[in-house]
């Protein structure tokens, strides 16, 4: 699995030169957007105070104004710039994860603006551990409102290339590696007792449970909406199909029976799929990927993956289930919502 290293301080803009940060911050300032790098995914950043840049986020993306955006702060010490109150909570999971990809959702104080937080009373926000995002934010000084930056409902980016294959022109483009961990925040409301898990991420709720005591999981009926909680999201354009690696070979003949090219995404290729793919034409199966078998690798290449097959002209992507442990659930979260039609 590559890891993030080095990374250049630099920014890249579509067809110019590199600009540096210092024009990053320019942009946000006159209210343009900035895509820039983070441990999960790479966001698309605008200013949070300027409802203006705000409304680019949701005109560019083509994302609901109801959904809310995730604000990302420099360091917990800006809380209260943003927070109408702090819990005592904060400061416990802030020490063990912050920086890092947990997002804690809060009451939002009054100044906060409500095209930030898709009109309610709660702000989603979080402090990123990427060098780059937190060169950023302390050169900006402010808090940088940030989705992923992608089109809405599609397969996140976790490669500057991958932002530039849905927005070619016209933005600016803080250039890094690879994003480390691959898969969206962990987000946490702190809204009721006990807080509750509204999105998993690489941060489990054992971990969290650690740190807290215990937490709720999944969203009730007067939980906030948070982003990437849609039935289908995460998603790209050809279908999606969740199978088993039982199932697998003979789901792969009955497509191609009714003369349906696929392409595959399976953890291990043991030999009865290899027999299927050797005996298979080029034109049945479009191509086959070889996923990691662990957790931290599968998800730090589930969108690269993603976006690939989906280049490849199939008619259907056929994706082997994961494990049903714990430290997956990120993982099938995302699938299964890749899935859903």
């Amino acid at each position: 699995m590559r890891r993030s290293g080095k990374i250049a301080p630099m920014i890249e803009q579509s067809g110019a030169g590199a600009p540096d940060i210092d024009s990053a911050v320019a942009a946000l300032r006159a209210g343009e957007l900035v895509a820039f790098p983070t441990e999960t995914v790479y966001g698309l950043g605008a200013d949070a105070r300027n409802p203006r840049a705000l409304a680019k986020v949701f005109a560019l993306k083509g994302r609901p104004t109801d959904h809310p955006l995730i604000l990302h702060l420099a360091s917990a010490r800006q809380l209260g710039d943003w927070v109408a109150t702090v819990p005592p909570v904060v400061e416990r999971l802030a020490a063990h994860f912050w920086p890092g990809p947990l997002t804690l959702v809060l009451p939002r104080a009054p100044s906060v603006p409500l095209e930030l937080t898709g009109g309610q009373q709660s702000v989603a926000v979080r402090v990123p551990r990427h060098p780059l995002a937190q060169a950023l934010l302390q050169a900006f000084g402010s808090g940088i409102a940030a989705p992923s930056a992608n089109r809405y409902g599609r397969v996140s980016p976790t490669s500057a290339a991958h932002v530039r294959e849905d927005f070619p022109t016209d933005l600016l483009v803080l250039e890094g590696d690879d994003c480390e961990v691959g898969v969206e925040s962990t987000i946490l409301s702190l809204l009721e007792d006990p807080p509750r898990l509204l999105r998993p991420g690489s941060i489990g709720i054992a971990e969290l449970e650690r740190v807290i005591g215990p937490i709720a999981s999944g969203a009730g009926h007067d939980a906030p909406r948070v982003p990437g909680s849609v039935a289908q999201h995460y998603a790209p354009h050809t279908p999606v199909q969740l199978v088993s690696r039982a199932e697998l070979p003979a789901v792969i003949e009955s497509h191609n029976a009714r003369g349906e090219a696929v392409a595959v995404l399976a953890r291990a290729v043991v030999d009865p799929l290899r027999q299927v793919v050797c005996g298979a034409s080029p034109a049945q199966v479009k191509y086959w990927r070889e996923a990691p078998e662990t957790a931290a690798a599968y998800a730090h290449d589930l969108y690269a993956n993603l976006r690939f097959l989906d280049k490849q002209g199939a008619s259907r992507i056929l994706i082997e289930h994961v494990p049903e442990s714990a430290e997956w659930d990120a993982i099938r979260d995302r699938l299964s919502r890749a899935a859903a039609r």
